[in-house]
């Protein structure tokens, strides 16, 4: 395997790590050197023994990314081990995920960021945290962090069951060229490329895409993509400023009702709302900076961020309104603006290595404005409600790490959150304004390593925020009562761990986590949104594993199984609709087999609850994804990926709730509505290095 850079940061991280669990002296420049050979035996995950402070923390390296085909820019999350990344809807919205019990619908509980942006947006038109990643380039990826649990000070709102944070490229070894097709009209080009200008470097990526997709209404995908990134330095000392556009519109195959495909009505790929889509854009403008002392390293990020969204949808047909069906669109028009800081320096107390942290983090959101209407083939027919927001928050964290001893070291964190919230509402009595706060402390114990084997204790609590809008309700917008949702809602999580590299090649780790949360995030089918819900508990365990057979043959299994209940009792059942219990991913990827290359993946995710009671359960879905390369010459490469390679008939994504066809009584029909997963598909890629 060729050896690569490696982050500067990272590898001053992962040697500080090394050196404090060794003896000091003479001991440290031969774990300097291991370290080093560590980072490259890894290849696709920098996860060494030393690095982190849990078991189910890591770092995805641009390798894997690269090298495993992907059906969605979404799927970049589903590196992370244990998630899943599934779709309901068009390839304009965003993605479906699952994690360690969670249907986090489009994000909610976990929280994701882009070099410092935020990339979940609350209050949201949609749902609570929707996370849209159809922005990326997946060329474009350095690495992504990922942390699992509330144990960690730097994370704040949505980062309760985990987060990830995305790192794009300052500069690119080669300008890169491709063109990508595929069945039912799939079209993508790329082009990126960076080079000199003046003491720094600009980086630039254009992207196109069309798509049709397998339904019946094709889905029309019209997607733009741009960055442009200028940047001085390096990781250590040096900042960046980054333009990033994007722009996507596309029709939409929602989920539908079993009963309509199997009476005949419509196909499996078919629709019952042929008008339902959307259109989504994006505008953002980051600045960057890192500067390193001799033992300090100081941080600043600063955002702005413009976002509209426009989503139709009908989930329930002729339920709510017979005569022209229930179709409402869903939209907002948003300005997210925010700074994050931090200071982080080492010292000694008592003989003791000390790392401290303090940091700050502010954001404010403006929805101008975010409203729910009736509409009959996208045009809208009347307002459900209307409002314009104004949502801001303020965290201070602190963080210390202590190396007590060489085989003990403790990371204590506390962290301070303060939301205020004011909405101006059509809805006559629920404009007004509301405020909250939580306190988060954290603390992580780190035992080891002994014989390349290192354990881990983790606690801390967390939080989510709800939608601004239910904090000032009084009344919904029929008319009916409304009690104020709690502001921020509380999380605490634990978990133990275990890492080790004792067996050359394989590096493992095995984590039992538990999360409690004092109220739940649910989505609610015949509205297309999340609503709060009673206080739950999940536990579970996984077990990931990382193997280099040879130079060129890597191994991945990540394996998972967690128990969803809600605490609070109610006779309608305890079981948390979509919560998912076993997860299981495996992939191979051969390298440098002359001119060839390949990769393999395959993910199952397990059945799920769709009602409180469980009488009515999801089947499972084990998808495989394969893809076969080969360098022409030293600049041209030609990829072949296949989606769905064994043609399975599952579903991305089940509900179960009441919809009414035509002809059904008024009220309706309780059922399961499923998203297929799309057919077996190829895509053939030409890409040329310049």
């Amino acid at each position: 395997m060729q050896s690569r850079k490696i982050p500067l940061a990272l590898a001053w991280l992962a040697i500080q790590a090394s050196a404090w669990a060794e003896p000091p002296a003479a001991a440290v420049p031969d774990a300097v050197a291991n370290e080093a050979r560590t980072v490259r035996v890894t290849g696709h995950y920098d996860n060494a023994v030393g690095t982190s402070d849990a078991a189910s923390q890591g770092v995805i390296t641009s390798e894997l990314i690269v090298n495993r085909p992907a059906l969605r820019t979404g799927e970049l999350l589903e590196f992370v081990p244990g998630l899943i990344v599934t779709q309901h809807s068009g390839d304009g919205k965003a993605n479906q995920y699952f994690l360690r019990g969670f249907n986090l619908d489009h994000g909610t509980d976990f929280a994701t960021h882009v070099d410092g942006m935020p990339v979940n947006m609350r209050t949201h038109a949609h749902g609570q945290g929707y996370s849209d990643l159809n922005f990326l380039f997946p060329e474009l990826v350095q690495r992504i962090d990922y942390k699992k649990g509330p144990y960690f000070a730097d994370e704040g709102d949505f980062s309760s069951a985990g987060a990830a944070r995305i790192r794009l490229a300052d500069k690119l070894p080669q300008g890169q060229a491709s063109v990508s097709i595929g069945q039912h009209g799939y079209v993508r080009g790329v082009v990126a490329d960076s080079f000199d200008a003046g003491q720094g470097s600009l980086l630039y990526g254009l992207e196109v895409n069309r798509n049709n997709g397998p339904w019946d209404v094709p889905e029309k995908v019209r997607k733009y993509s741009g960055v442009l990134r200028y940047s001085q330095g390096t990781a250590e000392a040096g900042f960046s400023v980054t333009g990033m556009a994007y722009h996507n519109s596309w029709n939409a195959t929602d989920q539908v009702p079993l009963r309509a495909v199997e009476s005949g009505q419509i196909g499996r790929f078919g629709s019952l709302a042929p008008s339902d889509g959307g259109d989504t854009s994006r505008y953002s403008l980051s600045y960057a900076m890192r500067q390193r002392t001799e033992n300090r390293l100081f941080e600043f990020d600063a955002y702005l961020i413009r976002s509209q969204l426009e989503l139709n949808s009908d989930f329930t047909y002729f339920l709510a309104k017979p005569a022209t069906g229930d179709q409402f669109q869903q939209s907002e028009q948003r300005t997210v603006a925010g700074v994050n800081t931090s200071e982080s320096w080492t010292t000694q107390l008592f003989g003791l290595p000390l790392r401290n942290k303090l940091g700050v983090q502010a954001r404010v959101d403006r929805l101008s404005p975010v409203g729910l209407y009736n509409t009959v083939q996208r045009v809208r027919q009347g307002t459900v409600r209307e409002d314009r927001v104004r949502e801001a928050s303020i965290g201070v964290y602190g963080e210390n790490t202590v190396q007590w001893l060489p085989w003990l070291r403790s990371v204590a964190g506390l962290r301070y959150d303060a939301y205020r919230f004011k909405v101006d509402s059509s809805v006559e009595g629920n404009s007004g304004t509301a405020q909250d706060h939580v306190v988060s402390p954290k603390l992580s114990l780190i035992l080891g390593p002994w014989s390349k084997t290192e354990f881990f204790v983790n606690y801390g609590k967390g939080f989510h925020s709800n939608d601004a809008r239910g904090t000032t309700q009084t009344r919904l917008p029929d008319g009916e009562a409304a009690t104020p949702v709690t502001p921020l809602v509380p999380t605490k999580g634990m978990e133990l761990g275990a890492r080790t590299e004792w067996l050359p090649g394989l590096q493992s780790s095995l984590a039992l986590w538990r999360l409690d949360i004092a109220s739940e995030l649910l989505f609610v089918g015949d509205a297309g949104e999340t609503e709060a819900s009673r206080a739950s508990r999940r536990h579970g365990v996984e077990w990931n594993n990382h193997y280099i057979a040879a130079p060129w043959l890597l191994f991945d299994l990540d394996l998972a199984a967690s128990r969803s209940r809600y605490t609070q009792h109610d006779p309608a059942g305890n079981h948390i609709p979509g919560a998912i219990g076993k997860v299981a991913s495996f992939g191979v990827t051969v390298t440098d087999q002359g001119p060839w290359s390949g990769a393999f993946q395959l993910r199952y995710f397990g059945p799920r609850p769709l009602i409180e009671d469980n009488s009515v359960r999801s089947e499972s879905t084990t998808l495989a994804y394969a893809r076969v390369a080969y360098q022409c010459n030293r600049k041209t490469r030609l990829s072949l990926d296949v989606f769905n390679l064994f043609n399975k008939r599952a579903s991305d994504i089940d509900y179960y709730y009441a919809s009414r066809l035509p002809g059904e009584a008024t009220d309706g029909v309780s059922d399961r509505h499923f998203h297929p997963v799309e057919p077996r598909s190829v895509r053939l890629t030409l890409s040329y290095a310049f």
